[in-house]
């Protein structure tokens, strides 16, 4: 048996300016973007190359589920973007607006930086050792 991670869910406030985040600022593709009712969309977003995992932009549909946009780890890193080329990856970032909340810094397992999305919740770049 064979199992790999496919999607996991980041709560957005609005479909258009998520997809616009991770389009425009991260460089992701729009893998799809399907209307399911009047108000639901299945949209998902990978970093160009990955094959096997995602993000799907969840739209939040009750108050439980808005108060979780920018927070879904309690203020940890919740996703992790591995790069083959850290300091490629993060210029670029940079020159799209991409907010860092510190230096770079090399670690035992690679070289890290963390950044936030366009809702807070924070993520590692990261190159591995």
């Amino acid at each position: 048996m064979r199992l790999h991670l496919s999607l996991t869910a980041v709560v957005v406030r609005d479909y258009n300016e998520a997809i616009a985040f991770f389009v425009n600022k991260l460089g992701f593709e729009l893998r799809e973007d399907t209307r399911l009712d009047e108000d639901k969309r299945w949209v998902v977003v990978a970093p160009p190359g990955s094959t096997e995992s995602g993000i799907l932009l969840a739209k939040a549909a009750n108050p439980a589920q808005a108060q979780a946009i920018g927070n879904q780890s309690g203020g940890r890193v919740l996703l992790f973007l591995a790069t083959d080329d850290f300091d490629r990856d993060y210029a670029a970032f940079r020159v799209r607006g991409v907010k860092f909340l510190e230096e770079p810094r090399r670690e035992p397992y690679g070289m890290v930086a963390v950044f936030e999305d366009l809702y807070g919740n924070r993520w590692d770049l990261i190159e591995r050792t």
